[in-house]
């Protein structure tokens, strides 16, 4: 298993879209966190190997898409309507231990995590 590379990070206005790639999650359950300044890293997406269910936190629920790409072993996340609020490094996770997916995931239930991109939004 190879290190998670994320990307398609950058700054918009308010209202503008991104489109975040993770390559290297392999046949594993893959989540996005993401971490602004001076809080904790926090669960924003995750999607299932196989079936592919789909999971989100509140802030993000109609704004944002997680899905798999047709290229090998990427996930990627779809980021639209962006507001100031979504400003944050954003981390790719894979490799869920012991533990099924939902919306209270940990950076503790991932043994895989990528270095980050920068997400910025102005007002």
């Amino acid at each position: 298993q190879g290190p998670l590379v994320e990307s398609g990070g950058g700054l918009v206005q308010a209202g503008a879209s991104l489109r975040l790639s993770c390559a290297g999650s392999g046949n594993y359950h893959t989540a996005w966190f993401r971490q602004a300044p001076g809080k904790e890293r926090e669960f924003v997406a995750a999607i299932s190997w196989g079936e592919s269910r789909t999971y989100y936190t509140d802030s993000v629920k109609g704004r944002f898409t997680i899905g798999r790409t047709s290229a090998p072993n990427a996930v990627y996340l779809q980021m639209n309507s962006l507001k100031p609020e979504d400003t944050a490094v954003y981390y790719c996770a894979a490799n869920l231990i012991r533990r099924a997916l939902g919306t209270d995931l940990t950076i503790g239930d991932f043994g895989f995590w990528g270095q980050g991109t920068q997400v910025t939004v102005s007002s």
